[in-house]
């Protein structure tokens, strides 16, 4: 039987061919579009780095890099070595490594830039992070290292180096700007360590509330240096780098203390704060010690604002920047000193101003030379200020829409000597709210060297800018008389020189009346006295014919050569202060006096560093002689009998504030009670103040509240108490000391009148120059 044939096998599928050429021709495209890509990036990162064509923008060179500049504030210090204030645009002050603590270090790390010690500059996994985010709007993860933002922020990436003609607000400009970041982080890896990178960035960064650097923001925020914040507290400012308004702790508490929060979260992730300790920090609340830097704070802030107008020819000349250079500025003051006048002037004016106050309690203070109110005083005085001006020129001259604006009113902050207030006032209100305030001046330095010791320019100065010591100028009255006896003494005459106490007329000259200037009493009793005496009662009878024997050109000549540098007219009224000068002129020439007849500059700075430390300038005073030393000496003993001298204007000194030192002293009172001075001398101290209202027609009444020896005599009183009884300062208590040489003519007048001091008989025989008899070439 047949059997059926065996099955046919199946031949194999074969394989389909591999198309070898395809693949490869493929492979070789991305092998070259990669190298394409490659070769052109790198040709980009050298045109961005070389600025080809002009078309990126500019390149910081290797002396930038090895050097970058940030801004810093230049710091101001005392002579004792206490920081006054200081003087910025952006407030830095930089910090070294070793006292950046390592909580502070962590918590940046963990937060901005975990591998931070890995990367040399570019970390390409938070690149790609940055690019996903972009890509899928999730803006949670950024790609820059802490390298690339310190290059971003001290290189002003985005501002000083995006001026290239591509540069713009695209995303080719965009990404101009990534790219030079990038360079610069890593040339900036290349330069420097890592320990220095770190401290660049905290050095260098904002937190928010003008604090530029964590020096600066540990003090704002926390009163602290950076070494001694807590981990919550260095966690809360890394915290606010990011976004420094947004989570400022002081603007925005709940929103700043999650950030805070999540930053130590990140700090657990990473292994630099135990899990056991994260509940605990987490759940503190965050305590402040907030307190913004300016420069109505601090110190000595009106004597800082002279500071730097008397440095800003220096800074031009020598191409410095006050405010970014982080220079350290050396001044003559003492910070103790500073602190005795600014309580002092405080404590003396809340009390004149209480007085004040009730003194014209119901009625208007502003009064003319007759006491009757000025018509429109306040309307004119606001006529006068940049609010007045600004709303002229926003609502174009239309007097309607500003007088509106004047009058509307606001919640605003006011001076009181209770502290400042929140009260509800128009500008107009606050006009003459603060017109109605008393002013103060003061100054004291060192006569043997011209260095400024003290210098209070108003009442407060976030309220009242104006400088009442050097800015201010008003009329001395008789604290200008010690010049006129300068020039008597300079000439031949002596202390004991008697005069009687009779009217002196000036000459009616050119349609002017004659003029008989009347004592403070009003009237002359006749009586002789000594041109001491005269001086310590402060007698215009007597200085009058003075001025009528010496001349007024005289005068004004022995003025300039005191270094009074305010323009003094020749006039009959000079002997009375009637040409304005301030506090500043005559301080120098009452120390001239003192320094033996050298006239000496009053000097506010020593020297000059930069931030490194080397000396940039050393102030020396100007000096110049222009009184023997016997005059000088003279003049010590004049002023010391306003003290001593019955009826001497100044004797509370000894009286009532019980000082048993040698002190010289002169007051001044000018018209209407409008100014009230008081000079005061030691062997190694001059002091000079002044108070009165902003505007001379606002003033006391009559000389039981306004003259000199009430209104500004006991603000010295109070300052030397203190300086006296701090022993520490080293004030002089020695008398006056005495010329090398014998002195030319005797003092003690109770030898040429038998003891009688108060009065001298008109037909007492006296062996001193008589005046009328001393030709010109005498005189």
């Amino acid at each position: 039987m047949p059997t059926s044939p065996p099955a046919r096998r199946s031949k194999p599928t074969p394989p389909k061919p591999v198309r070898k050429g395809r693949f490869t021709a493929f492979a070789r495209t991305m092998w070259l579009l990669f190298g394409a890509g490659i070769v052109g990036a790198g040709l980009l990162v050298l045109a961005v780095s070389g600025n080809f064509l002009n078309l990126f923008g500019r390149m910081p060179n290797l002396k930038t890099l090895e050097n970058p500049r940030s801004e810093l504030a230049s710091e101001i210090y005392s002579a004792d070595g206490v920081l006054l204030g200081k003087y910025f645009r952006e407030n830095r002050t930089p910090v070294d490594y070793k006292d950046l603590p390592q909580n502070l270090i962590d918590a940046l790390i963990a937060t901005e830039d975990v591998r931070f010690e890995q990367h040399s500059g570019i970390d390409m996994k938070s690149i790609f992070r940055g690019v996903a985010g972009v890509a899928t709007f999730n803006r949670s993860g950024g790609g820059s290292t802490l390298t690339q933002q310190v290059a971003k922020v001290l290189f002003r990436t985005r501002a000083d180096l995006n001026d290239g003609r591509l540069n713009g607000d695209g995303k080719l400009g965009l990404l101009i700007i990534k790219i030079k970041e990038w360079i610069l982080a890593i040339r900036l890896e290349r330069n420097y360590t890592k320990r220095e990178i770190l401290r660049m960035y905290l050095n260098t960064v904002e937190y928010g509330s003008n604090a530029f650097g964590i020096n600066v923001a540990a003090k704002t925020y926390f009163n602290k240096a950076p070494k001694d914040l807590t981990t919550p507290e260095a966690a809360t400012l890394v915290g606010i780098v990011n976004r420094p308004t947004a989570f400022n702790p002081k603007l925005h508490p709940d929103r700043s203390r999650k950030r805070r929060n999540w930053v130590l979260r990140q700090m657990t992730k990473y292994g630099y704060l135990p899990a056991s300790e994260l509940a605990r920090d987490t759940a503190k609340a965050i305590v402040l010690h907030y307190s913004v830097e300016n420069p109505s704070k601090g110190l000595a802030p009106y004597f800082r604002a002279e500071v730097v107008k008397s440095l800003l020819t220096w800074a031009r000349e020598t191409d410095h920047d006050l405010y970014s250079d982080g220079l350290k500025i050396y001044t003559t003051v003492d910070s103790r000193m500073q602190v005795y006048a600014e309580k002092s002037v405080a404590e003396h004016l809340a009390l004149q101003q209480k007085w004040f106050t009730q003194h014209w309690k119901g009625q208007l203070p502003w009064r003319d030379e007759n006491g009757k109110v000025i018509p429109q005083f306040l309307n004119i005085s606001m006529r006068r200020t940049q609010r007045y001006k600004s709303l002229m020129n926003i609502y174009d001259g239309n007097r309607d829409s500003v007088n509106y604006y004047l009058r509307k009113k606001y919640k605003m902050p006011v001076f009181t000597w209770q502290g400042e207030k929140e009260m509800l006032m128009s500008p107009l209100d606050s006009l003459a709210y603060y017109k109605r305030y008393l002013q103060a001046g003061f100054m004291a330095m060192n006569p043997l060297n011209g260095q400024i010791k003290a210098w209070v320019g108003g009442a407060n100065y976030k309220f009242f800018k104006f400088d009442h010591v050097r800015q201010g100028k008003r009329q001395p009255g008789s604290a200008f008389k010690p010049i006129v006896y300068t020039a008597a003494i300079d000439q031949g005459y002596s202390p004991c020189y008697p005069r009687p106490d009779v009217a002196t007329t000036f000459p009616g000259v050119a349609g002017r009346a004659p003029y008989t200037p009347k004592n403070f009493e009003g009237g002359f009793s006749g009586r002789v006295f000594t041109l001491r005496q005269a001086l310590a009662r402060s007698m215009n009878s007597i200085t009058a014919w003075l001025v009528m024997k010496l001349t007024p050109e005289t005068i004004a000549g022995y003025a300039k050569r005191l270094g009074i540098n305010s323009e003094i007219d020749a006039v009959p009224s000079i002997g009375f202060g009637a040409s304005d000068c301030n506090i500043f002129e005559l301080c120098g020439a009452y120390a001239t006096f003192v320094n033996k007849g050298v006239w000496t500059s009053p000097v506010m700075v020593t020297r000059i560093e930069d931030k490194n430390g080397n000396v940039l300038r050393e102030f020396v005073p100007q000096t110049k002689e222009v009184l023997s030393e016997e005059t000088a000496y003279l003049m010590t003993y004049m002023l010391q009998a306003s003290t001593t001298e019955p009826g001497g204007t100044s004797t509370i000194l000894h009286t009532g504030f019980k000082f048993p030192y040698e002190i010289g002293a002169k007051t001044g009172t000018t018209s209407n009670y409008s100014d009230a001075w008081f000079m005061g001398i030691t062997p190694d101290l001059v002091c000079g103040m002044w108070i009165g209202g902003e505007d001379r027609s606002i003033h006391f009444r009559n000389g039981g509240y306004g003259q000199g020896a009430r209104l500004a005599l006991p603000l010295y009183g109070l300052f030397m108490q203190k300086v006296y009884k701090d022993k520490s300062i080293g004030i002089s208590t020695a008398p006056f000391p005495k010329p090398a040489a014998p002195l030319s003519i005797e003092i003690d007048c109770s030898k040429y009148y038998g003891g009688q001091r108060d009065t001298i008989p008109d037909d007492q025989k006296l062996n001193v120059p008589d005046a009328d008899a001393l030709n010109d070439e005498d005189i």
